[in-house]
């Protein structure tokens, strides 16, 4: 059973997934190159923490215990000296994936699952730069993580049954449900997710609808908890345009990211991130 986790990126994605390992009573270390970085998902796991007493999910002093099994760190090596799972959780850029695998393969031990967030990227072509392509595989969380209950399993070419089967152990352990998925871009839930997403996007460069109604339609039309405007905001709208980018080139026309997402990025309106995406946050 996997007691160990270490998270490399303390980003959105990477803090929240920190939080659910430590709620869940794993060891666990998350390394950021940037100290500022590492200071947010501090502060954000003991809000988290915090909410979490205050609902009764657990006492101040189960809290404090869980919170003291993580530990910090700028640098990759001492981050995952312990580490049975190391997962990657840095922007969708698959240079900088590589690159951070390579040196995973070098500083983590031997029989340490090495796990992509990625929600679109090749885990085989990343894997394909270790020496360990069997014990490598992609996690894909959902944000926001506490909340979300899949993980996205997905084999690349060479991945074990046996990195599998610790993969969805390791899943609930932490309370999540895991569906396989054999590696194709954009996998299962991404691949519609953008679709839809950019679809509303067009709908309110077209003028379908405002920003606010085209989300709504969604959420009481077809039950989505979040409309797409607003999940792209907490996404990141320069997050989805790499995905768009992405399933474009690898599968096809109908993957074009809208205009308008390519307009806001240049801009600087990334979604919550920045306090303004198709919505403007205080």
């Amino acid at each position: 059973m996997i007691q160990n986790v270490s998270i490399i990126g303390a980003g959105t994605m990477g803090r929240g997934v920190a939080f659910v390992c430590a709620f869940s009573g794993l060891s666990v270390s998350v390394q950021d190159k940037f100290e500022q970085g590492l200071d947010n998902c501090r502060s954000y796991i003991e809000r988290q923490f915090q909410k979490s007493i205050e609902k009764g999910k657990l006492s101040w002093q189960e809290a404090e215990e869980r919170m003291k099994q993580i530990t910090y760190h700028q640098e990759i090596q001492p981050a995952v000296a312990e580490a049975q799972l190391v997962i990657e959780a840095v922007p969708e850029v698959m240079e900088l994936k590589v690159e951070i695998f390579k040196e995973l393969d070098r500083c983590a031990p031997k029989r340490a699952v090495l796990a992509t967030n990625t929600s679109t990227m090749s885990p085989t072509e990343i894997s394909a730069q270790t020496s360990r392509p069997d014990q490598c595989i992609a996690l894909h969380f959902f944000n926001p993580v506490p909340k979300m209950k899949l993980i996205e399993v997905i084999c690349g070419l060479e991945t074990s049954e046996e990195t599998i089967q610790r993969s969805f152990e390791f899943g609930e352990s932490i309370g999540k449900e895991c569906v396989k998925i054999n590696e194709y871009p954009g996998f299962a839930v991404s691949r519609m997710n953008c679709l839809i997403g950019n679809e509303a996007m067009n709908m309110v460069m077209e003028g379908v609808g405002s920003v606010e109604d085209i989300d709504k339609a969604m959420n009481l039309g077809l039950n989505h908890p979040m409309g797409p405007l607003e999940l792209a905001d907490l996404v990141g709208l320069d997050t989805r345009l790499r995905n768009m980018e992405y399933l474009h080139k690898t599968l096809g026309e109908k993957y074009r990211p809208c205009p308008i997402l390519t307009k806001y990025v240049k801009a600087g309106h990334l979604g919550r991130k920045t306090g303004r995406g198709f919505y403007t946050y205080s």
